[in-house]
């Protein structure tokens, strides 16, 4: 195979591989890597390239989530403020129901709510003692690094592959 077929079949890879409408087990993937051609480091190198790839097209996945959910919760601040500002309007002149073609606007009260204004002139039989315990995971690892032997835990050291 040419190198520009190389990478055409790359690209054909990836565009498939990314298809978020299909469901790729992770031998299909095994098996269209190894069905393309090249020597180990070209291979590594294309491959290299396909995960490169997929990590730009997440990041950029990423900052248009982060965009829209900003946009989301705008429009819901937004809406809420709007609900609001009717709601005093109609409570300022008294109005308790407004009717329209697309809707009725109506003032009503909510279910009662607890304000807890002073909680140590709440009696005794109203309070529960709550204990939680939670795991200091930097402490054991540090522990563990350190020389220490902690039952049940230990330090495991993994790689990983470096793109630059």
């Amino acid at each position: 195979m040419k190198l520009y077929e190389i990478a055409a079949a790359y690209q054909q890879a990836l565009d498939f591989l990314t298809n978020p409408e299909v469901d790729i087990p992770p031998e299909a993937v095994n098996d269209t890597i190894e069905a393309l051609e090249g020597d180990f480091d070209q291979k590594a190198v294309n491959i290299a390239a396909f995960a490169r790839q997929m990590e730009i097209e997440a990041e950029a996945i990423k900052a248009a989530e982060d965009a829209m959910d900003k946009r989301r919760r705008a429009l819901e601040n937004r809406a809420k403020w709007l609900r609001e500002y009717v709601k005093y309007g109609m409570e300022s002149i008294g109005r308790k129901k407004v009717t329209s073609a697309w809707f009725v606007l109506s003032i009503q009260k909510n279910p009662a709510s607890l304000d807890v204004f002073d909680g140590d002139m709440i009696p005794a039989e109203y309070l529960h003692e709550v204990t939680e315990v939670r795991m200091d995971r930097a402490a054991i690892k540090n522990a563990l690094a350190a020389g220490l032997n902690i039952p049940g835990a230990k330090l495991i050291q993994g790689t990983r592959l470096v793109i630059r």
